[in-house]
């Protein structure tokens, strides 16, 4: 069984860094995409960045050029680096695990960006 526990979330004012961190348990970490999401009040949940197990990345263009994703298997954890935060970027941010047709969530962290 998989588990996922994210950490970094909070308030910060627009302009500012947040690294959120997301620690998976089991055996499969290594070899799993892992991708960050994202869910603002009233709309969907919508894709942040994923990352292989090759490390080759993947952003929304909204975040491009602000974010990084990055993990070590080692740590079995995946973070995601938020610099130049905007309000629009407040949301509850949830770490994904996605290993053959199945995929894992973590309970979310709370993101605020104040104007």
């Amino acid at each position: 069984q998989v588990q996922l526990v994210e950490s970094g979330g909070g308030l910060v004012q627009a302009g500012g860094s947040l690294r959120l961190s997301c620690a998976a348990s089991g055996s499969i970490f290594s070899i799993s995409v892992m991708g960050w999401y994202r869910q603002a009040p009233g709309k969907q949940r919508e894709l942040v960045a994923t990352i292989t197990t090759g490390g080759s990345t993947n952003y929304a263009d909204s975040v491009k050029g602000r974010f990084t994703i990055s993990r070590d298997n080692a740590k079995n954890t995946v973070y995601l680096q938020m610099n130049s935060l905007k309000p629009e970027d407040t949301a509850v941010y949830y770490c994904n695990l996605a290993h053959l047709w199945t995929d894992y969530w973590g309970q979310g962290t709370q993101v605020t960006v104040s104007s």
